[in-house]
């Protein structure tokens, strides 16, 4: 009961935070105008980078640390893991600095400084919700996950009403909702060792999983400028973004609610259940072996009437895509949650490389596939990232032969 009530505390956060990002970012554009605002559209664009890059792994990383070897483990590193975060925030405000005029078209200090300022927020929002998760206390999680855009809207509607038409007052918004981080200030502290302090390498962790969810972030987003790039219709850009946008809801929920499983996978790795473990493994291959056809029946019958009666008449999409972006979309939900498997194994390494592999059959099959028109070019190619990346998962994934795990857990 405790378990369900966690999972639908969190899936209740992610959805009604999603919704509120919608609303955040539909107020702002009717309050600017479509070309004012373009630089908060950009800094929007960078937030969903960060979360990526920063807030997941971190919040990860503080909860299986935390579960497998202490939080005394967490007090020792953070200092380094503060340091590495800052002179990457402060190296991204620096080329948003140098190409300030294209990404922003102002020469003005905001944006960079704004670039900035998001990249330590989204860091510490994941090291609070990992402290959060760490303690179990995953209805703050989900709270957490409200508050953060509940923020930013009320100061976009403030705005609006007021009748302000700066850009950088918006996009200063957008930087406030990292403020709810300090809503939970036990949360961003950790106990120190009682004894010797052992040093825990959090550095291939955070490097390894903060890539390769970039990389899936960029996968799974990436596909109407790809096809725009490619020569696709304005039109078919449209399509396809409002399509991904539907079919990827599923993955928001599923984004906002994997934290328990994290925590709760550590414990049976730390414990040495091997049983248990490969009865989960079993369970993501039948899930995906059963997910990928059911997903191409309800996309294609259901997909192009839905997409619709969400977007607009004139978005049309043929059945055969919308079947194909809503198999991607789906086989993203099975990696996220075999990601979190191999987290709880500490190998983020081979995420990294799973990935790697992904992006080169994506690739290759985009090539390969020359000859078929833009959008049914990159839809394929979308489709093969997300199920390579789930072969190559499956594959490098921990064998637990033994009961004595503690030794997979190791930093």
């Amino acid at each position: 009961m405790s378990a369900r009530r966690d999972t639908v505390a969190l899936a209740g956060g992610a959805a009604v935070s999603g919704l509120l990002a919608y609303a955040v970012f539909a107020v702002t554009t009717r309050a600017l105008g479509a070309e004012t605002a373009a630089p908060v559209s950009v800094l929007w664009t960078w937030w969903g980078f960060a979360g990526a890059a920063f807030t997941f792994p971190l919040q990860h990383w503080v909860a299986r640390t935390v579960e497998a070897h202490g939080e005394g483990a967490v007090h020792a590193a953070l200092p380094r893991v503060g340091l590495a975060l800052l002179a990457t925030a402060v190296v991204t405000g620096g080329l948003a600095w140098l190409v300030r005029d294209l990404l922003f078209h102002r020469s003005d200090a905001w944006f960079p400084a704004f670039v900035l300022l998001v990249t330590i927020g989204s860091a510490l929002v994941g090291v609070a919700r990992g402290g959060l998760s760490a303690r179990e206390r995953y209805a703050a999680v989900g709270v957490s996950l409200v508050l953060e855009n509940t923020v930013r809207l009320v100061g976009v509607a403030a705005l609006a009403l007021a009748g302000v038409h700066s850009p950088v007052a918006f996009g200063a918004c957008l930087v406030a909702g990292n403020l709810c981080a300090f809503l939970w200030p036990s949360a961003l502290r950790f106990a120190p060792y009682a004894g010797p302090a052992r040093r825990v390498s959090p550095f291939a962790f955070l490097a390894g999983t903060g890539l390769s969810q970039l990389t899936a972030q960029v996968v799974l987003t990436s596909g109407p400028v790809v096809l725009a790039l490619s020569g696709g219709s304005p039109a078919e850009v449209t399509t396809l973004f409002a399509a991904m946008a539907l079919f990827r809801a599923p993955y928001i929920l599923i984004q906002g609610s994997v934290a328990p499983l994290t925590v709760r996978l550590t414990r049976l790795v730390v414990a040495g259940e091997v049983t248990v473990l490969t009865r989960i493994r079993r369970g993501l291959v039948a899930l995906t072996v059963l997910s990928v056809p059911l997903a191409w029946a309800v996309g294609a019958w259901l997909g192009p009437p839905l997409i619709r009666f969400v977007f607009g008449p004139d978005i049309r999409l043929e059945p055969h895509l919308a079947g194909l972006v809503a198999v991607g979309c789906t086989l993203a939900v099975v990696n996220l949650i075999t990601l979190v498997d191999v987290i709880a194994h500490n190998r983020a390494a081979h995420v990294a490389a799973a990935w790697a592999v992904a992006t080169v059959a994506a690739l290759a099959t985009y090539v390969v596939l020359g000859g078929l028109a833009p959008i049914d070019r990159t839809v394929w190619a979308f489709v093969v990232a997300e199920a390579g990346a789930q072969v190559a998962l499956l594959v490098l994934l921990p064998r637990d032969r033994h009961s004595g795990a503690r030794r997979s857990v190791s930093p």
